[in-house]
């Protein structure tokens, strides 16, 4: 055995973050050796759940505790796992490989109990959390990014009908909105942009996009931006916008007569916190996350890795669900000193879940660009993004079904 290999098995593998990353590592590690000591440490309880479903529970009257398919404490002993949950890790020592942690679970903190662990090999896999604008104050508005917000959120609106904005109109925020719309709510899309999706596929698209949401009766605010949010004397919540001006023009118009909502849930975006990274010294941008070697993913700082929605390949964050796997399988073998070809990062196909409108993306599709028309019709729309050197680089295809036709 090799010094590494020995200093791996003697100080094991810690994994930050008990989310889909975090939990596929532990898999593929797993299904290669059953006994090397690994450690699983989560700011909260570690329950494995698919996330991508919050953005469809509502409608399907499904409650978190429905989401949760293993208990953290389950999972972890079904795994072979120590699981320090509900758990802070506070300062990373790459010289000595040993983490700093302090536990949530007492209500004074200056009672806390820190205590550290050593590493033999690290991995990243926290995630992103959510952007709030200054103008979306987090103690009155909702994200949907982590099961117990969701749960939450549900918990509300279980009670009855009620009027929900939700600012941002990326892929989850449109999807939140036909999910919120089909439970019975009604729905607001406010959006810096014309259309949804619009930071991500070109005019032609997005405008069928916002048709089909309007179709169905969701009220979409197209270049508008919110102001304020106050809660007012009933409980309800003021939500102030204003209209964006043109391109040619810097400055804004009179404000709008406000929205009276139950709820507002932000979908603006995420991030990833720095103070991590920054202690372990990994390259790191906050917008894209944690920079990694694409074939190891292995991060800047030695026996350090990074997995999931923290971290970038070729400037590039890697957010969406379908790679995990391949990418823990990567992780594993690199750590474990087995031979392997070194990941090779494939785009994954992007799906919108909406039902009023199919929208299905491969390659790495952007906003502006050379888009050019494959098909055109009022059933279906298909476009190619070329690059400079008119090489297919992504491919949009939008269809709309009969029923919203009809």
């Amino acid at each position: 055995m090799s010094a590494e290999n020995s200093e791996v098995l003697n100080n094991g593998i810690v994994i930050i973050g008990a989310g889909l990353a975090g939990w596929h590592v532990i898999d593929a590690i797993r299904a290669k050796d059953k006994d090397i000591p690994i450690t699983l440490v989560t700011a909260d309880n570690g329950d494995r759940y698919h996330k991508p479903m919050l953005t469809m529970a509502i409608s399907q009257k499904k409650s978190a505790a429905d989401l949760v398919r293993a208990t953290g404490v389950d999972a972890a002993e079904a795994a072979n796992v120590k699981l320090l949950a509900n758990t802070q890790v506070t300062d990373v020592d790459t010289t000595t490989q040993q983490l700093q942690l302090v536990s949530a679970q007492r209500s004074d903190p200056a009672n806390t109990d820190y205590a550290t662990i050593s590493y033999g090999k690290l991995v990243l896999a926290m995630g992103a959390h959510p952007i709030f604008p200054k103008s979306l104050p987090e103690d009155l508005v909702w994200h949907v990014n982590h099961i117990e917000r969701f749960g939450q959120l549900q918990e509300k609106l279980a009670t009855g009908s009620q009027h929900v904005a939700i600012v941002g109109a990326g892929m989850v925020g449109t999807e939140i909105a036909e999910d919120l719309l089909k439970a019975g709510h009604q729905v607001t899309l406010i959006d810096l942009n014309d259309a949804p999706l619009s930071q991500m596929l070109p005019t032609k698209a997005t405008a069928r996009i916002a048709q089909a949401v309007k179709s169905q009766g969701i009220n979409f605010l197209g270049g508008y931006q919110v102001s304020a949010i106050t809660r007012i004397s009933d409980g309800k919540l003021q939500v102030s916008y204003e209209a964006l001006a043109s391109a040619t023009d810097s400055t804004t118009v009179e404000p709008i007569e406000p929205l009276i909502v139950d709820h507002v849930i932000a979908s603006t975006g995420l991030t990833v916190d720095d103070k991590l990274p920054a202690a372990a010294g990994v390259e790191f941008n906050r917008r894209t996350g944690i920079v990694v070697d694409a074939p190891t993913l292995r991060t800047s700082t030695a026996n350090i890795y990074a997995i999931g929605d923290c971290m970038s390949i070729d400037g590039v964050p890697c957010r969406y669900v379908a790679p995990l796997r391949a990418q823990a399988a990567t992780i594993a073998d690199d750590i474990l000193g087995h031979e392997h070809s070194g990941y090779e990062h494939k785009p994954p196909m992007i799906r919108l879940k909406n039902k009023a409108i199919s929208v299905m993306v491969t390659g790495v599709p952007q906003a502006t660009g050379n888009w050019q028309v494959k098909t055109e019709s009022d059933e279906e729309l298909v476009m190619d993004l070329l690059n400079d050197s008119d090489e297919v680089s992504a491919t949009l295809t939008i269809k709309l079904p009969t029923i919203v036709k009809a």
